[in-house]
């Protein structure tokens, strides 16, 4: 199934949560921390303004990205968890 968010929503596809700390020790899934990574699999066509205009989302499908860790609703599609988003919600955009 493709989705199409509406608005200024995106759909993100959160990154797995880490398994190890960095010193090595394994987590327990419930010690696990939500994750708050992901890959942006799909854009709305941006915010419509007073004007009629729409005002267009500055992220393109592919980009990493840092979301509001309880932002967002989360549902499954085709057996994928995935997260969607206002575009305010989205944190900042992972480069390099």
């Amino acid at each position: 199934m493709a989705l199409k968010p509406l608005d200024d929503r995106v759909v993100v596809q959160p990154l797995v949560a880490e398994e190890k700390t960095a010193g090595g020790i394994v987590l327990p899934d419930a010690a696990k921390e939500k994750p708050q990574r992901g890959k942006v699999v799909a854009v709305g066509p941006g915010r419509l303004l007073d004007s009629g205009d729409r005002h267009p989302i500055s992220l393109v499908v592919g980009d990493e990205v840092l979301f509001a860790k309880y932002g967002g609703t989360e549902i499954e599609v085709d057996g994928v968890e995935v997260k969607i988003l206002r575009e305010a919600d989205i944190l900042a955009k992972v480069t390099g």
